[in-house]
């Protein structure tokens, strides 16, 4: 029997804790055996509520560490691509958070370092292909169920923050498409079967975050992408729902439509009273996506071990990246973009 997969998270910040709480406490195969922050209250939180013992200060520490297979990365966008590769050269297997970079001359650095080194594993979290219902209906897809698809219409809405995190936030993040499209992106070539993209528009709004303009950012945008063969796909992604976090998904083809996702429902009671009828919503991107977490992860580990290849590829991650980019420019520009 193969020994667990050993893992160090580095960053502990909101989805660092989630992924570090996983591979702790309900990933099989594996072990949590270090972790990375520059930040106390973090190095903390891994000793006492994941009573990790190897707790460092500086990554090329862990890296260091022969107690450590394999790296678990959850820190700045600006980061991730020389973090990667530092990762690779050092023999361990890594998975890195969405996007890969923020241009395409990091992505390519990333993808030929990872050539160098055929042996390991490197994955980039994209969690939505790890969703059963995004699964099912990619299944569907490629049984021809609803013939050829041509049409892909995708929306990442998260609730509005009135504390405007996503501010703070804004001068590293790459702007709403980067940072919240890049799901619908990768998303949208997956069902589409991969083509590649021509040309994208995207036009957008501020409508309660004055503080984005000082970054060319909105906190409601819209985009449409042209891809080779006449595929279209057509993204919103907005940082003021009222409500909660809502994302879903349609796939139009020939012969029939798929819709993943629609209304955010938390679950499936319907409450009928002197108010209306409603649902309760759900309230973040992790609620909504905490068993596609738990499956990606699981993925990531059992590539490790060789139990499994991998179908997410880091060509995939450089295309997303492509197509944000120039979703991006258009947005600042005014004009379609060429991809």
């Amino acid at each position: 029997m193969k020994s667990p997969l050993r893992i160090g998270i580095v960053g502990l910040g909101r989805l660092g804790q989630r992924h570090a709480q996983a591979l702790a406490f309900s990933t099989r195969n594996c072990v949590l055996t270090a972790a990375c922050s520059p930040v106390e209250t973090e190095q903390a939180y891994a000793r006492e509520q994941l009573g990790i013992q190897q707790v460092y200060s500086r990554y090329e520490d862990l890296l260091a560490s022969p107690d450590v297979d394999a790296v678990v990365l959850v820190t700045p966008t600006s980061l991730h691509a020389d973090q990667t590769i530092a990762a690779l050269q050092a023999g361990k297997h890594v998975f890195v958070e969405k996007p890969l970079a923020l241009n395409l001359p990091d992505c390519e650095r990333v993808l030929a370092e990872a050539a160098r080194h055929p042996e390991l594993v490197a994955m980039v979290g994209f969690v939505r292909r790890f969703d059963p219902s995004y699964r099912a209906a990619q299944a569907s897809i490629e049984a021809g169920e609803i013939g050829r698809p041509f049409i892909v219409r995708s929306q990442t809405c998260d609730q509005n923050d009135p504390d405007g995190f996503f501010v703070r936030f804004a001068p590293t993040s790459g702007g709403i498409f980067m940072d919240c499209s890049v799901h619908d992106i990768d998303l949208a070539r997956w069902m589409l079967g991969r083509p590649k993209a021509t040309r994208a528009y995207a036009t957008g709004t501020v409508a309660l975050h004055p503080g984005l303009s000082e970054f060319g950012d909105v906190d409601n945008g819209l985009a449409i992408v042209d891809f080779e063969g006449g595929a279209k796909a057509v993204f919103y992604a907005s940082r003021t729902m009222a409500h909660g976090h809502e994302t879903h998904t349609e796939i139009i083809g020939t012969a029939g439509k798929l819709l993943v996702g629609e209304h955010a429902a938390r679950d499936r009671v319907v409450k009928s009273d002197s108010h209306g009828v409603r649902h309760a919503v759900l309230k973040d991107f992790y609620e909504r996506f905490e068993a596609a977490f738990a499956a990606e992860m699981a993925e990531f580990v059992a590539a490790c071990r060789g139990e499994r290849t991998l179908t997410l590829t880091l060509s995939d991650a450089l295309e997303a990246t492509r197509i944000g980019l120039a979703i991006t420019r258009s947005l600042k520009s005014g004009m379609p973009e060429s991809v």
